[in-house]
């Protein structure tokens, strides 16, 4: 029997580059895939918004540099409360490190010197590292200088929200690959009526698209009304 990862430690199978929609962030997206491949820049640090798509990214550059047969470890420091920061001891025998939300250990000086610590000896290593948060390396209320310092050195992108249309086109390629089809009259009612940020939108497809399967019915705006009560 496999070992059950934390749930910080878990990365979705479905998080691929394939599955995300650039956008304005083409840029960014091409760059990681170096990064994540070994051929890019060292460090590179992403972000933006909650629900912008950091974890998936993070999540996918894990998945591709696999594929190259690079061992890769992932974390997420939103999910963590608890767990001692002796977690990231040996994470620089990995050749892809990649840790989503740094700004929940501003701070922690604990996990700080960790965070700090693991960057030198990755850089030592010549390995990769990928960090993402909520906000750029100046803005993020650090106890400890250097790291912040440290996790601007490499690349430093923001990640852009989508627009409606784009948001749209997402939902669609999402509705696809579950092997359904989102109607735009569908997705344009869905994007005026729920939440706009892409992992609600998203979950609320996976509901909608269970539902029809059960119902056997088209996703059509007079189903989706009768599935979600509005």
């Amino acid at each position: 029997m496999s070992r059950q990862l934390p749930l910080g430690l878990q990365m979705r199978a479905s998080a691929r580059f394939s599955g995300f929609l650039a956008g304005p962030n083409q840029e960014p997206v091409d760059q990681l895939k170096q990064t994540a491949a070994g051929t890019g820049e060292p460090f590179f640090l992403l972000w933006g918004a909650a629900g912008c798509g950091k974890s998936h990214l993070l999540q996918a550059a894990c998945h591709l540099a696999a594929e190259h047969g690079r061992t890769v470890s992932y974390v997420s420091l939103a999910t963590l409360a608890g767990l001692s920061p002796e977690l990231l001891e040996g994470w620089e025998h990995y050749r892809l490190v990649c840790i989503d939300d740094v700004h929940c250990i501003a701070g922690d000086r604990a996990w700080e010197e960790a965070l700090f610590n693991l960057y030198n000896r990755i850089r030592e290593r010549a390995g990769n590292l990928i960090v993402s948060s909520r906000s750029a390396p100046a803005g993020l209320a650090f106890a400890l200088p250097d790291l912040a310092s440290r996790l601007g050195w490499g690349l430093v992108y923001q990640l852009q929200p989508l627009d409606d249309e784009q948001r749209l086109a997402a939902l669609q390629q999402r509705a696809r690959q579950r092997g359904c089809e989102m109607p735009a009259e569908t997705g344009r009612y869905l994007l005026r009526r729920l939440p706009r940020e892409l992992p609600a939108l998203f979950a609320m497809l996976d509901r909608l698209d269970e539902a029809s399967l059960v119902a056997q019915r088209k996703l059509t705006v007079p189903f989706v009304k009768s599935v979600l009560g509005l």
